[in-house]
């Protein structure tokens, strides 16, 4: 293998990629990246570049948002015509992004192979466009890496046993390098950390009203890296956050793994800040009704809520007794 093609768009895919291409570049391997633009905001896409020290994309799309089926289809088309043009042995797609569904639809489509990182991760929510991203991405690939004994398992109950690997978690490998360069917690007085960005939150004005009375009725001082989608929505519902919630910018990778693992609890909607907690030995809330990190949940450093003010207050109080932990050994 001579030529990868590496697709990405959003903020954990850099960071999975990162690692990757480390291992990419000592093996003689012309790593090609393709970034779709998904993830545009320079606190969610730019910053990551620099920060992990990887090259920047020879492609962008620049597709920015969109209805999902649109997107993809975008994203898709785009994607075509740079493989064509760029001829790769194989292409490269990471996690459950509307990227990397086109990504592999565009290289399926031309016959390419693919390799995905992070396959047979299930939530079993068929409604959840992760769920479908998923499902599509691991149906066309004939190299999928697993980072779990139950996404090995995932994969093997429907049917997919060939090109299947367990070969761990690359966000830990990242998470455990970049620990060793962290400096000591930015904020002096304990806090609860929070992200909110998902559109089953975000898009449904009872469900964000119901999480930020949540936060407010908090004792804690909670911390809220705002991702622009949230924004957007709180100020088309004329939501305010309450007076113990500290609103900052979105936190590039080094700023966001030292607020987590600083914090005294992590309340998230996101599937990967979610892992971040569980690696980092952080309690978790979850305000979601499923996950694909079952091990989090069965591990009991992370549980699932509601978007109700109660159950997220009653989590809270709950997962603040539960003992940090220590990252586990290799």
């Amino acid at each position: 293998m001579k030529k990868v093609v590496t697709v990405i768009g959003t903020r954990p895919q850099f960071i999975k990629m990162a690692m990757v291409s480390s291992a990419l570049r000592p093996a003689g391997i012309k790593e090609i990246v393709i970034h779709t633009g998904q993830h545009y905001d320079k606190n969610l896409s730019g910053i990551f570049f620099k920060e992990l020290g990887i090259n920047r994309p020879r492609y962008n799309l620049g597709v920015g948002s969109a209805q999902r089926s649109l997107q993809i289809r975008r994203m898709a088309s785009g994607i075509k015509k740079i493989l064509i043009s760029e001829r790769p042995d194989l292409v490269l797609v990471y996690g459950d992004t509307n990227s990397t569904a086109a990504g592999a639809l565009a290289a399926s489509r031309l016959g390419l192979p693919v390799a995905h990182v992070e396959a047979g991760l299930r939530s079993f929510n068929g409604k959840m466009a992760e769920e479908k991203n998923r499902i599509i991405a691991d149906s066309l690939a004939g190299l999928l890496f697993c980072p779990t004994k139950i996404a090995v398992d995932n994969l093997k109950k429907e049917g997919i046993c060939k090109g299947v690997y367990l070969t761990g978690d690359v966000m830990y490998d990242s998470i455990k390098r970049k620990l060793r360069r962290l400096g000591p917690a930015a904020e002096k007085t304990p806090y609860i950390l929070c992200t909110i960005h998902r559109a089953e939150n975000t898009d449904n004005t009872g469900n964000l009203r119901e999480i930020f009375k949540g936060l407010g009725a908090l004792e804690e001082r909670v911390i809220l890296p705002l991702h622009p989608r949230t924004s957007k929505y709180l100020g088309r519902y004329g939501i305010a956050a309450g007076s113990n919630i500290k609103i900052i910018k979105p936190a590039g990778y080094s700023k966001m793994l030292n607020l987590e693992r600083h914090a005294k609890l992590i309340i998230t909607d996101s599937g990967g800040v979610q892992k971040e907690a569980f690696i980092l030995g952080v309690p978790c809330v979850t305000i979601r009704d499923n996950t694909e990190w079952l091990e989090s949940v069965r591990s009991g450093m992370n549980v699932l809520v509601e978007a109700k003010k109660k159950d997220i207050v009653s989590a809270v109080k709950k997962m603040y007794k539960v003992e940090r932990r220590p990252m586990p050994r290799d």
